[in-house]
């Protein structure tokens, strides 16, 4: 797993990325964090994420995704279904459903350039030390980084 610090979506939008990847949760709200940046700056992205079904805990572990081009660099938006829902205090995150849907991005963008915030440990209240490893494995063997904010 590669790191940087840096803004996620201006990276993506000056071309160092090919596929942005975050965690969402099942009832179609990209509200808080990088998905309501992601919601704000990209809405084919929330669009997506409407296309599924709404509140369904089946969505878990899958994805939705989006085509976007800014700045006249063309990357994907991938809306990874990690938790179920975000209200209240404590883990929201799935560690199951973030694993396997990294290993949907892995199979569907092999050899493309993938770059991800700490899906889960931020509101959803997991703990990177766990989660790390369950994305390093999902996405072996692929070009991937974490992109964390500049402190």
């Amino acid at each position: 797993m590669k790191q940087v610090t840096g803004d996620l979506l201006d990276l993506a939008e000056t071309g160092h990325f090919d596929v942005i990847v975050h965690g969402c949760n099942c009832f179609h709200t990209m509200g808080a964090g990088i998905a309501k940046a992601i919601a704000a700056r990209y809405p084919q992205a929330l669009v997506a994420d409407k296309t599924t079904p709404n509140c369904d805990r089946a969505k878990l572990g899958t994805i939705s995704t989006a085509r976007v081009t800014k700045n006249g660099h063309a990357f994907e938006v991938v809306n990874a279904y990690t938790q179920h829902h975000w209200r209240g205090r404590g883990l929201k995150a799935d560690f199951g459903a973030i694993e396997a849907a990294m290993r949907l991005v892995a199979n569907r963008y092999a050899g493309l350039r993938i770059a991800y915030p700490l899906i889960g440990a931020g509101l959803a209240g997991g703990d990177w030390s766990e989660i790390a490893p369950r994305i390093a494995t999902a996405l072996a063997g692929q070009d991937h980084t974490l992109v964390l904010l500049p402190t």
